[in-house]
């Protein structure tokens, strides 16, 4: 991936999670009472980068099942209630083990 794509990703990410903030401020005066559009609200941001995230996550390797299992344990330690450096952290070692192990077999 080159520096363009990256950027151009973060760039659009940022845009995305301003706008949904920026436009329930300028288009809803009034608190919003509704639980459900309030829940939807909050998470929407969430969702966008997630769809965006994903998948690149999955090919960004050099081998499809090494990033899959290193999305595995991320996804295990993130259960488990781990920090955001001890995921990406793990999920990168693991990520490089497999690697490892699948260039000696």
């Amino acid at each position: 991936m080159q520096v363009f794509d990256v950027v151009w990703r973060i760039l659009l990410m940022a845009l995305i999670t301003y706008l949904c903030r920026v436009l329930t401020l300028v288009l809803v005066r009034k608190k919003i009472k509704s639980r459900f559009f309030r829940s939807f609200l909050e998470y929407l941001p969430y969702g966008v980068l997630t769809a965006m995230v994903f998948p690149a996550v999955l090919y960004c390797t050099a081998n499809f099942y090494s990033a899959l299992v290193g999305m595995i344990v991320a996804i295990i330690l993130s259960l488990f209630k781990r920090g955001l450096l001890t995921v990406a952290l793990s999920a990168t070692a693991t990520v490089f083990l497999v690697e490892l192990i699948m260039r000696l077999a």
